[in-house]
This record gives C-alpha cells, sequence and structure tokens, in this order.
C-alpha cells in the first residue's frame, strides 16, 4: 500500500515525544491560566495531561512569567511548547529555561536577523519549532495581495518561512497554517501536504467556537483531513475550560481508526421499539467509561432489531427487551438482567475484561 502523508513527513522530537514519520498522531491544548501563576499553571497542564495530552503549549508573554515557566517545565508531566508573539528574546530564554518547542508567527516575530536568532537558540537546545502561520496575522505584503485566495496566502506565507528554516538548516519544524473556516482550513492544509511533504503538519481549526460548534467544526475540518492521511499533531480549539479540548480530539481519531485511548460506546438514537429507558442508562455507562483506559468496545442498544447483533459485535454489551437485557460478552450471550442493573452488571464485565 502506499504511504500515507504522515507517514512520510521527516519525524521530529518534542522532548521525549515523537511528530511525523508515522508516529502516532500527537494530542496537545495550551493553558489558559496565568503563566506567572507557576502552581495554576501547573495544575492545568497536568489536569490536560491526564485528559489526553501528549504535550501542551504555555505562552510566555513577558519577562516577568520566566520565573514561573522555568518551574512549570521542570515539574510538568509533559513536553512545553512555548507559545511566543513579537518579541524574539523571549523565544531565545524559552528554550534555557526548558521549553521543547517554540511556537512563534515568524511574521510578528521581526525582522530576519530575529527570527534567526530564535532558530539558532532552539538549534543549540535541541528544541522543536513550530512555524505557526495564521489567518488572522498574515504579514502584510501577503496579505495585500488580492489576486490570492485565503488559502494561495496561507500557503505561500509558509512556504517562505518553511524555505527560510531550512535553508539555515534548521528542519526541526512543524507547520500549523490556521483559519476558522473549515472550507479554508481543508483547502489549506491539503496544498500544504502536496507542496510540503517532508513537514510534520499540526492541524487546527483555530476560534473555533464554543464546545458544540467547535466540536462540530474541528470533527469536519481535522476528520477530513485525518482521513486523507494528512496531520501529525492536532489541537481541538474550543471557547472553554481547555480540559475539553483532548476528548474531542482523542473522539476524532478514534472514530478514524487512527488512535485510540478508551473505550469506544456504541449505543443507539431509541425508537418506539425500545422498551427501557436507554437514555440514561447510556449516559451514566459513558459517564463511569471515562475512567476506563481499556481500548474496548461498549454495547448498548434498545431492542431486538440490531440490538443482539451490535451486542454480540462489541467486546461487552446489552440488547434490551421490555424491562431487562440480555448481557453479551465477546459474541456470546452471558445471562438475562434487570432494567436496574444494567449499569452495574455492565461495568462488573468491564472490569473482568
Amino acid at each position: 500500500m502506499a504511504q500515507l502523508p504522515r507517514e512520510r513527513t521527516r519525524p521530529i522530537h518534542v522532548g521525549d515525544v515523537t511528530i511525523g514519520g508515522g508516529a502516532p498522531v500527537v494530542v496537545q491544548s495550551m493553558t489558559c491560566t496565568p503563566t506567572s501563576d507557576a502552581e495554576a499553571t501547573l495544575a492545568q497542564v497536568r489536569a490536560l495531561a491526564e485528559a489526553g495530552c501528549d504535550i501542551v503549549r504555555v505562552t510566555l508573554p513577558n519577562k516577568a512569567a520566566e520565573e514561573s515557566f522555568k518551574q512549570v517545565c521542570a515539574a510538568s508531566p509533559v513536553p512545553i511548547v512555548a507559545d511566543i508573539h513579537f518579541d524574539y528574546r523571549l523565544a531565545i530564554n524559552a528554550v534555557s529555561l526548558g521549553a521543547a518547542k517554540l511556537r512563534i508567527n515568524p511574521g510578528n516575530i521581526g525582522s530576519w536577523d530575529k527570527v534567526d536568532a530564535v532558530i539558532d537558540a532552539a538549534g543549540e537546545a535541541g528544541a522543536a519549532i513550530r512555524i505557526g502561520v495564521n489567518a488572522g496575522s498574515l504579514e502584510d505584503e501577503i496579505a495585500a495581495r488580492d489576486e490570492l485566495t485565503l488559502p494561495e496566502k496561507l500557503v505561500a506565507s509558509s512556504l517562505k518561512f518553511v524555505e527560510h528554516f531550512e535553508a539555515r538548516g534548521f528542519t526541526n519544524i512543524v507547520l500549523s497554517a490556521k483559519a476558522h473556516s473549515v472550507p479554508t482550513t481543508i483547502e489549506t492544509y491539503r496544498a500544504l501536504s502536496a507542496e510540503l511533504p517532508q513537514v510534520p503538519l499540526h492541524l487546527g481549526v483555530t476560534e473555533a467556537g464554543t464546545v458544540q460548534q467547535g466540536t462540530i467544526k474541528s470533527a469536519v475540518g481535522l476528520g477530513a483531513l485525518l482521513a486523507d492521511g494528512i496531520g501529525d499533531t492536532l489541537r481541538v480549539s474550543l471557547t472553554a475550560d481547555p480540559v475539553e479540548e483532548p476528548p474531542v480530539a482523542w473522539g476524532i481519531l478514534e472514530c478514524l481508526g487512527i488512535r485510540r485511548r478508551g473505550p469506544e460506546l456504541v449505543s443507539c438514537p431509541t425508537c418506539g421499539r425500545t422498551q427501557v429507558d436507554l437514555i440514561p442508562i447510556a449516559e451514566e455507562v459513558e459517564r463511569r467509561l471515562r475512567n476506563v483506559a481499556k481500548p474496548i468496545s461498549v454495547a448498548v442498544m434498545g431492542c431486538v432489531v440490531n440490538g443482539p447483533g451490535e451486542a454480540a459485535d462489541a467486546d461487552v454489551g446489552v440488547a434490551c427487551g421490555k424491562g431487562s437485557a440480555l448481557l453479551f460478552k465477546h459474541g456470546v450471550p452471558v445471562r438475562k438482567i434487570a432494567e436496574g442493573e444494567i449499569v452495574d452488571a455492565l461495568m462488573a464485565e468491564i472490569e473482568a475484561l
């Protein structure tokens, strides 16, 4: 079989995490606490790692936050990415403070001399750099080119920066080119994958919105690209507690069969044939499964039409009838259980797997 685009990118290293070269797609998010509050920021980093992040980005907004940033890097359970804008000196300092990777937009760092100073510092420290191009902050000479579409502008900006980094011999780079529009995102990343097949791509729909809208936009945009084999790492951006983001990212990866972290719940939408109160049963199973790390499938089905087949196809499942359910394990019927016992019985079988 032909290699997927993500298998053809070169591997880069962010601490002990590999991005690209066919490595597992990396999940990440970003803290929203004041970085100057080391305790709060570190608590959020740990919560994000627990929720499924492989790496976490932390802003370094000013020199006053450097000491707390250093404390976060030293105590973090995952590699830390320093988010830097405007001040190249903060980027240089960040790698000495423990950042495993920098996220910069070369267009707002300033002159090429300043960009080169950041490249040299990252190279000496063995840190990676994400070149982060954004539709909202394109450099003036490209933003003013009316003959180009927005995806073409994002690609042109990306090509310029990547060519400069590689010409200096720095290839430990990841590239992102983000927009809030899903069609723009898909078109841009498909073009980048074709133009720069060697560069690992960081996927994201920026400013995607609140939990519901942002989840939908991310699932459609990132899911389409990942299904094409494009994308080596991703962040789902939500206007919410950042701990809400990793489960959505994992959900996208799991639905596509790319990477699995925990159980898959298969449950029906209910209909007039359903003779148990299925919705609260399924919701309670889903809630309890959040504490289960096993990569298994669990079926909660409401009637005898598709229920037995789906339940038998899962690792463990139930097919419900009138006020009761038939419990299946690895395709074999185990026993009949009363409606009030369904959740506990399922969880007991899951714990025994």
